[in-house]
């Protein structure tokens, strides 16, 4: 026996699961896709990653405007699906979650009831977590809190970058959700999520909150850039010369050493390229200026130089 799915996703994250559940014994009625919208400096029409799947693929796709929109409910009553499966995906109206016989489930990187929210990601390498995981839930009312179905653990790396977590996760997400669809088919129970005030949250990643805080330690200044690194990317300002500039730090390493330079002073031998700090030195593997293309430190130290009263803010 196999279940009639409804797929909602958007971006890379979802077709690696939305591939999974394409090969497996179960059917694909239909896939929920964000529609097209323009995008860069061009203003080209952006397809998303998973309606380039779908189209491949040939599955039926669907793009609506408006998620609470009439036809959009008519047309996915009419699929007769038995369960829908949400991975990164807009938050869905009861009027689309409460269609399916059998619940609506989501995929959400973390171990929930920790980091509910919107970068579970991000934020479980920014707070120097030593694991994080998966877990399939049913959709209900409120953000990331409805009843457990199934969990995988993940250890993070010490080095773990927010983009090498996306593609592990990533990649374990197919099967947990094939197994979530085995185990629906069967019957599961799911289970209430049980907390105790110590849950940490995944807020949405913003400019004040992607900006390196320069008075924290210097592993947690490092454990932020890598938190999110490749995107959307640390940021902070570079002082030099009477200039105030933008700059985005994609890669860092930490060196604990005495020094008597000021701290936040920006210290290079055209090779290397370190910021001061109290605790010894942030060595910055990667950056981007303003107007300039992401780049190695060393291979822009080849044509660049900084002040020697640059420091960051």
């Amino acid at each position: 026996m196999s279940l009639k799915i409804v797929f909602l996703g958007t971006p890379d994250f979802a077709v690696s699961v939305l591939a999974t559940v394409n090969k497996s014994k179960h059917e694909i009625v239909g896939v929920v896709t964000n529609i097209d919208k323009p995008a860069g400096r061009g203003k080209r029409i952006n397809e998303s990653a998973v309606k380039k799947y779908a189209v491949e693929h040939k599955l039926n796709l669907l793009q609506p405007e408006k998620l609470k929109g009439v036809d959009f409910i008519q047309s996915l009553k009419a699929l007769e699906a038995d369960v829908f499966i949400v991975v990164a995906f807009r938050m869905l109206p009861q009027e689309v979650w409460s269609i399916p016989r059998l619940g609506t489930f989501n995929l959400h990187a973390s171990l929930l009831p920790n980091y509910r929210g919107a970068a579970p990601i991000n934020w479980a390498i920014i707070n120097q977590e030593v694991e994080t995981g998966l877990t399939t839930f049913l959709i209900d009312e409120k953000i990331d809190t409805g009843n457990l179905l199934l969990q995988t653990t993940v250890t993070i790396d010490p080095r773990e970058t927010a983009g090498s977590l996306h593609d592990s996760l990533a990649a374990l997400g197919g099967s947990l959700v094939e197994q979530t669809l085995d185990e629906i088919e069967k019957g599961i129970s799911p289970k209430p999520q049980k907390t105790n005030g110590t849950e940490k949250e995944a807020p949405k990643l913003n400019k004040t909150n992607t900006r390196i805080d320069w008075s924290a330690s210097l592993k947690k200044i490092d454990a932020h850039i890598r938190g999110l690194s490749p995107y959307p990317v640390a940021w902070a300002e570079l002082h030099q010369d009477e200039k105030i500039l933008p700059i985005k730090i994609y890669g860092s390493e930490v060196e604990i050493a005495e020094h008597a330079h000021p701290s936040n002073q920006i210290i290079t031998d055209g090779k290397s390229l370190k910021i001061a700090h109290p605790e010894g030195f942030l060595i910055i593997t990667e950056i981007q200026l303003p107007n300039k293309r992401r780049m190695i430190a060393s291979d822009l130290l080849n044509g660049y130089q900084f002040s020697a009263s640059a420091e960051v803010k």
